[in-house]
């Protein structure tokens, strides 16, 4: 079944050539034909573009009614031109929709230090005004117009009836490289309409960041540019108060919808063969499971052992080791791919050929981290270490 537009929600598309190639899109537009309740969590990179700068003033609101973005320029590092151009982006959106420029919000990623184009900008967004629609492929067109070295689209959705309502949660990113927890270089739109209140959006956006942008990682580094919105317009409801139930289900909704696509960017990583799942039981609690399992994402060693499909359990537990959580060492038990090399703080006996053989033959790998410490659990997503990112990254210009 195509992935669709929530009701009230319409979305574009378009080249206007920034990236210098007709064909590859690199202008979104999404409109909502009602004022939405909007969340945003943003960077925690203290150098941050103006997007971001932007957004962060005018969100939380209850009156959005439009997200533009743009690709293959970042507006980060660009001083008060940078600032000037984003609010640019929103007048244009704002003068075409009928709306005030402060209910639009903007979303730049590409080139750091670059100007916009903003002749070209400004014709796109003209363009993307006239192409709006609410079909699966206006939504695909505005996933594509944020891709940078993304190699596909990444679009997810859930449908739920809530207190007799058909509601749809639907949301799409971009990102496959420079991605670290705390977000990265990407961006997520996540569009409803289910009604929300804006305390209620801005806490389930950013519970459902916390378990999913937050726990992937494909070389650690946080970026400029990261955002994530929600906008939630209750078109599908005539903006009527959801129950606690419901509301419970809505944001379970919300976070399933951004752990797919969270695992999405670390399944694009740039340059990689395999897509980890590392899994932390057993902590006094969740803070501790995620350090540790951060700690692990995080190890080029572990993820150079993946990467050449060695079973080398002693890289991931000493990553644990100098993680900052205090476990017991002799409680450890470590899994790799279903198959259990360490237990009780000792290596047990394995065919290290089969293990090996069994990493290589597939694209996802699972890493389960017993500590027997507690109850508390994390889970945590990211890539190997190839030479192929190495090379990509280094012919990147940033």
């Amino acid at each position: 079944m195509p992935i669709e537009l929530p009701l009230g929600f319409q979305a574009a598309g378009v080249s206007c050539h920034i990236k210098g190639d007709p064909k590859k899109l690199d202008l979104a537009l999404v409109v909502t034909d009602r004022p939405a309740v909007a969340a945003g969590v943003y960077t925690q990179n203290l150098i941050c573009a103006a997007p971001v700068v932007i957004d962060r003033a005018r969100t939380p609101s209850d009156s959005i009614r439009a997200i533009v973005a743009n690709s293959g320029v970042a507006n980060a590092c660009t001083g008060t031109q940078g600032l000037t151009d984003a609010r640019r982006m929103t007048h244009c959106v704002a003068e075409a929709i009928g709306a005030k420029e402060d209910q639009v919000l903007v979303l730049s990623t590409g080139v750091i230090g670059a100007m916009l184009p903003m002749v070209k900008i400004e014709a796109g967004i003209a363009a993307a005004c006239a192409k709006l629609g609410r079909s699966s492929a206006d939504l695909l067109s505005a996933a594509r117009g944020m891709m940078t070295t993304d190699t596909v689209p990444k679009i997810s959705e859930r449908r739920l009836e809530l207190e007799g309502h058909a509601v749809r949660v639907t949301g799409f990113c971009k990102g496959a490289a420079m991605i670290g927890p705390n977000m990265a270089t990407m961006l997520g739109i996540v569009l409803t309409d289910a009604s929300m209140a804006v305390p209620e959006a801005q806490l389930a956006l950013v519970e459902a960041v916390d378990h999913s942008f937050h726990c992937i990682s494909v070389e650690g580094h946080t970026s400029t540019n990261d955002s994530v919105l929600l906008l939630a317009n209750g078109a599908a409801m005539a903006d009527r108060s959801l129950g606690y139930t419901a509301k419970s289900k809505l944001h379970l909704a919300i976070r399933a919808v951004c752990e797919d696509l969270a695992r999405a960017i670390v399944d694009d990583g740039e340059g990689t063969t395999h897509s980890i799942s590392i899994e932390v039981r057993g902590c006094r609690n969740t803070e501790d499971a995620q350090r540790i399992a951060r700690t692990i994402a995080n190890s080029p060693l572990v993820k150079t052992a993946i990467a050449g499909a060695d079973p080398n359990w002693g890289r991931i537990l000493s990553a644990a080791g100098y993680s900052g959580v205090s476990f017991e060492p002799h409680q450890v038990r470590l899994e790799l791919g279903g198959i259990l090399l360490y237990d009780e703080g000792a290596p047990v006996p394995f065919d290290a050929a089969a293990v090996s053989q069994s990493i290589a033959s597939q694209r996802n790998v699972d890493i389960v981290l017993t500590v027997g410490m507690g109850d508390a659990a994390a889970q945590f997503w990211t890539t190997d270490l190839t030479t192929e990112y190495v090379r990509l990254n280094a012919e990147y210009h940033t």
